[in-house]
């Protein structure tokens, strides 16, 4: 398979291993933490959960991605990104013990939302600098095999971090001193990842220096038109912009899909809050899987139809197969539904990567995924704000689920009209 022997080439290169290492223990540690929070905002058994709810526990886990996303970008392009990755973990390190100590104490909740806003903040910075930096370490002609196992892997591995918390809360308890134990379990995770980044040179990941260019201090005090600089010149590399648009698509759907999932597992398929994470728990395990198998779908796929085939034909079966499987509004649909939406976003998610990564110059690279990262979570929040006016109180709504067919249709559409007809497609390299 040219997938596996380009895969063997890639991990031959030292720095990609360290880099490759380095997202992997963070992730890991990403999933207990994002279990942690999840567990207390939408199934503590003593609190009730509404859409609403959920659409505001949604903006505090993903909100400061897009928030603080241009501010990122100004400093990961003039910043050593081998430095973020070595000095963010020990910061969100700490932050992570003092929630766990803040959640002992018996703070209200709105102290322990705002400790994770911080520690969420900080992983704003290190997720960008990841995506930044990998061209350093692999030639451009790998970059799709890197992207297909990369960013994937870590997603793996975010939810393997959720099923160690999910094992950790069975073991602890659901109360605050459980929830306190994966915090402090994930801080002392993801400190081990700064170990990791400090093994690769300081110079190593960029960004390469400019004399020409404004210094941190007078971007931030012009970030957004310094955005506005990024946003055009991503939109004058149409193949790249394309796919962030059907990304950015398939993440608002993915975000209906989950504020009715967890409407439909507390009120709908489970009679408590714990049977109702057990079912949660069982759609995040397929979705994991799925989006395991899209590291060797995709490379595949888009080597045999081409990145501008393959992108509206995930979207597309994303959006057939989930009303297939789950208007019966069964359990079981759910399941298999979490498994294709797993497969189809990480595959749109690889092939996003790749075009940003390989259409977008150097220099604005960190503006360019502080960009995207706006787009991945800002479009999940709005969706499951959308969800909460549109879902009934057991979340059980056809109309909802035409809405999310119909948004990756169109979303299809418009990526085939707005995508330059002979665009470069990148292609794994031939043995």
């Amino acid at each position: 398979m040219s997938f596996v022997s380009d895969l063997r080439v890639v991990l031959r290169g030292r720095d990609f291993r360290r880099l490759y290492s380095t997202r992997l223990v963070s992730q890991f540690s990403d999933g207990i933490f994002q279990f942690a929070v999840g567990g207390f905002a939408f199934f503590s058994p003593e609190k009730s959960t509404s859409a609403v709810q959920i659409a505001a526990g949604l903006a505090v886990l993903l909100l400061p991605y897009s928030v603080l996303g241009p501010f990122a970008g100004v400093f990961i392009d003039r910043w050593s990104r081998r430095q973020i990755l070595v000095v963010a973990p020990l910061i969100r390190g700490t932050l992570l013990l003092a929630t766990g100590a803040l959640l002992l104490a018996g703070v209200p909740d709105w102290i322990f939302y705002a400790a994770a806003l911080c520690v969420l903040g900080v992983n704003r910075f290190f997720l960008a600098a990841l995506g930044a930096s990998l061209p350093h370490v692999v030639p451009s002609d790998r970059l799709m095999v890197a992207n297909a196992v990369t960013p994937t892997s870590g997603t793996v591995l975010t939810f393997v971090g959720v099923g160690v918390g999910y094992l950790l809360r069975k073991a602890f308890g659901a109360d605050d001193q459980g929830i306190a134990v994966l915090m402090v379990m994930s801080g002392l995770i993801f400190g081990l990842s700064a170990l990791i980044a400090a093994t690769m040179r300081r110079e190593l990941l960029g960004p390469a220096y400019d004399p020409n260019r404004p210094q941190a201090r007078e971007a931030v005090r012009h970030v957004l038109s310094g955005l506005a600089d990024g946003a055009r010149h991503i939109v004058h590399h149409r193949a790249a912009a394309a796919a962030m648009g059907a990304m950015a698509t398939h993440r608002f759907m993915y975000g209906m899909c989950t504020a009715m999932l967890v409407m439909l597992s507390r009120y709908y398929f489970a009679e408590s809050a714990e049977d109702a994470l057990d079912a949660v728990t069982v759609v995040v395990a397929t979705s994991g899987v799925g989006y395991f198998l899209a590291v060797l779908v995709t490379p595949w796929a888009t080597e045999r139809f081409g990145v501008q085939r393959w992108i509206p034909a995930m979207l597309v079966t994303a959006g057939v197969v989930t009303f297939a499987l789950c208007a019966p509004f069964q359990q079981w649909g759910f399941a298999v539904g979490g498994f294709v939406l797993g497969i189809a976003g990480q595959s749109i998610k690889i092939c996003a990567d790749t075009m940003v990564q390989r259409d977008i110059e150097d220099a604005y690279l960190g503006r360019a995924f502080s960009i995207y990262d706006m787009l991945f979570n800002g479009s999940y929040v709005l969706a499951a704000a959308l969800a909460a006016l549109l879902l009934p109180q057991d979340g059980k709504s056809l109309l909802v689920l035409g809405l999310i067919t119909a948004g990756y249709a169109g979303g299809a559409v418009v990526y085939r009209i707005v995508t330059p007809r002979r665009a470069p497609v990148p292609q794994p390299s031939s043995r």
